[in-house]
């Protein structure tokens, strides 16, 4: 007699059960730094390259020359576009009435000079200069509109007279000098009669001051000062001009009087753009190659070293004309670029010196004991001892704080403090400096791992076996703690229909103990957690127990039941099958294994075994088949073999042996 007989593995499969692994967190010590903590902004702007940055404080907006999309973008203080006026091929130098009433722009690409209304961003005005002059760079002096036109050699100085009835063009008015490429032209108000031509496109390029006063320019004087002039800025008076370039590591001012130096303004790298505030601060920014800071700030004390900031972090060539003050001096206005785009940014206090706060906390230190925090605090404009440095200290019995006053700094800028933390865990201490007149407010921190007991947490019933259903009562034990007692404990069933849940969280009772009860279904993993507190580590402990499939096994079609020795048999004829029907507790394509031995010479040999699939009612009916002879003796047994059985969410379980004997 025999069933479909499978592949079998003799040895019974074991589970394989999970190990918890603790990972050790280290918490090194980290030295923070700050930037500056007024309020500094920065985002992205819509320009791929401003060629000139026009500030409008009558309507607290900004221009930008977009020369390579052909477009002027208009933005609020905070970078904010709010218009774009299109349709201006090539789009170079921006200027604004004396009233702010009109915003010009020149306009190589259409060979034209555009006005538009500041109020209303409508066009109102366009001044032909002649076929191929692209006019590209302006000024405005005495009711005109002075630009510098051309290409290379053929570069010259004309000008619109803007107070005539009908304006009209002229050219050809450099006076006899031959530029060598359109010249950057500068005039001031307070300064009339006055025109500053610089002829940037060689090296030997004068800078040269044209009496203007006539209508007609005449040189008043001229001087080579290296050519190749980045960009330059008039003193509020419209006396003395700054120069960025060329090539050097400084700014220049010189007197428009005589030409004469004035004042150097030294930087690290090569000076890009300049720009001066009412009150006479000149800002600038340098090439940066080795990103040691790109924008500078000079105070009128030429004995002050200047205000360093690095706002773009990525070496690249500047714009054209990207930096420029708001009307009352307050903000510095900077557009920066990199790989990732053009930026906008805000200094809210351009004046004063950026100060870097440095913390150095050990990275590991033993509660109750005595630790010491060092730390720097540098600046452009370096602080005296004793400036007043305030901390504050956050642990678990302290999260929202606690201050431990006021430490002073120490000479050469270092300080360094004692202090004896109460509890353990992460401790950090945060150090503030308020700021002053001349510096900037600067916070940082560092985070010292305290150490903190450990706690005796322990969960029972590891290991242990149980029958299906039973109901079992797991108790979590929490030893001596600080003021925490609470224990959650987790239930996390085998298989991954099951998800992993809080089955218990509540404070251990008078003896420490905590307890949930579960009826065993499945095989199981529990963990009790603890989650620390001041003094004591948060700890977790397993228990894994394991559950029993129920298995029934009956057999059908037998005619009687009797004894052999003491072992009941059911009868069957020898030409009637047998057939088994196993019961079994159903899990998703779960499959029992049967078993058949026959009974030969005083031992049991197995014959045949064979995985049957489970109904979703939790049945397999075999037909084992018959002797066809009398006087056999055999038996089968239905069991759950984790893993080959088709799943893994019970612990391998054997039913019962079912005894059937063959007669006539």
């Amino acid at each position: 007699m025999s069933f479909r007989s499978g592949g079998f593995e003799t040895s019974v499969r074991k589970h394989l059960l999970p190990t918890a692994t603790a990972l050790a967190a280290v918490f090194a010590s980290v030295v923070l730094t700050t930037a500056p903590a007024s309020a500094d902004s920065a985002r992205p702007i819509a320009v791929s390259s401003a060629s000139d940055t026009v500030f409008d404080g009558v309507h607290q907006r900004l221009y930008f020359s977009d020369r390579d999309q052909d477009r002027i973008v208009v933005t609020d203080r905070t970078g904010k576009v709010t218009a774009t006026l299109t349709g201006l091929p090539q789009v170079r130098d921006l200027e604004l009435s004396p009233d702010a009433g009109t915003l010009y722009a020149a306009v190589p690409g259409a060979d034209r000079i555009v006005a538009f209304d500041t109020a209303t961003l409508t066009r109102t005005a366009e001044y032909p200069t002649g076929d191929k002059t692209v006019p590209s760079r302006l000024a405005y002096a005495d009711g005109r509109l002075w630009f510098g036109y051309g290409d290379q050699w053929d570069s010259g100085l004309g000008v619109i007279d803007l107070t005539a009835q009908t304006p009209t063009v002229r050219l050809d008015l450099a006076a006899g000098h031959d530029f060598a490429s359109p010249p950057r032209l500068y005039a001031d108000p307070d300064n009339p009669g006055t025109l500053l031509a610089l002829d940037a496109g060689i090296s030997s390029g004068p800078i040269i001051v044209y009496d203007i006063s006539s209508g007609t320019p005449a040189i008043r004087v001229s001087a080579d000062k290296g050519g190749f002039y980045r960009d330059a800025a008039l003193t509020p008076d419209g006396l003395n001009v700054v120069v960025a370039g060329p090539g050097n590591r400084a700014l220049t001012e010189y007197r428009l009087a005589d030409l004469e130096q004035v004042r150097s303004y030294p930087v690290a790298s090569e000076p890009e753009t300049v720009s001066i505030a009412p009150d006479g601060t000149v800002a600038a920014t340098v090439l940066d190659t080795d990103d040691l800071g790109d924008t500078y700030v000079f105070s009128s004390d030429p004995g002050r070293p200047a205000s360093v900031r690095n706002l773009s972090y990525a070496w690249m060539p500047w714009f054209g004309h990207s930096i420029t003050w708001s009307s009352d001096g307050g903000k510095l206005f900077v557009l920066t670029g990199s790989g990732e785009g053009t930026q906008f940014h805000v200094v809210d206090e351009p004046r004063k010196y950026i100060d870097t706060l440095k913390v150095d906390a050990p990275k590991t230190a033993t509660r109750a004991k005595s630790l010491t925090v060092k730390g720097s605090l540098t600046s452009g404009l370096a602080l005296p001892a004793g400036t007043p440095l305030t901390v504050t200290r956050t642990d678990l019995e302290s999260p929202n704080g606690k201050s431990l006053g006021t430490k002073r700094l120490g000479t050469g800028g270092t300080f360094s403090f004692t202090d004896t933390p109460p509890a353990g865990g992460k401790v950090t201490y945060k150090v503030t400096y308020a700021g002053d007149t001349s510096h900037t407010a600067a916070t940082a921190s560092d985070s010292v791992e305290v150490s903190r007991a450990k706690p005796a947490l322990t969960l029972n019933n590891n290991g242990k076996v149980y029958s299906y259903g039973t109901d079992v009562t797991f108790t979590a034990h929490l030893g001596t703690t600080y003021k925490n007692r609470t224990v959650e404990i987790w239930a996390d069933p085998f298989g991954a229909d099951k998800p992993k849940k809080l089955v218990k969280s509540g404070k251990v009772n008078s003896k420490g103990n905590l307890a949930v009860k579960l009826d065993m279904s499945r095989d199981i993993k529990l963990t009790a957690v603890f989650k620390g507190d001041a003094r004591y580590a948060s700890r977790s402990v397993t228990s894994t127990a394991y559950a029993r499939v129920k298995v029934s096994t009956t057999l059908s079609k037998h005619y009687k039941t009797a004894k052999i020795g003491s072992t009941t048999y059911q009868y069957f004829h020898k030409n009637t099958d047998v057939i088994s029907t196993t019961t079994m507790s159903y899990h998703k394509n779960r499959k029992q294994r049967l078993q058949l031995q026959v009974y030969s010479g005083g031992k049991w040999y197995t014959t045949a075994t064979e995985y049957f699939t489970l109904g979703s009612n939790g049945k397999s009916v075999v037909n084992l088949g018959h002797a066809g002879q009398s006087g056999v003796r055999a038996r089968v047994r239905s069991s759950y073999v984790n893993s080959d059985s088709g799943d893994t969410v019970n612990t391998t379980t054997h039913g019962a042996w079912k005894y059937f004997y063959f007669s006539n």
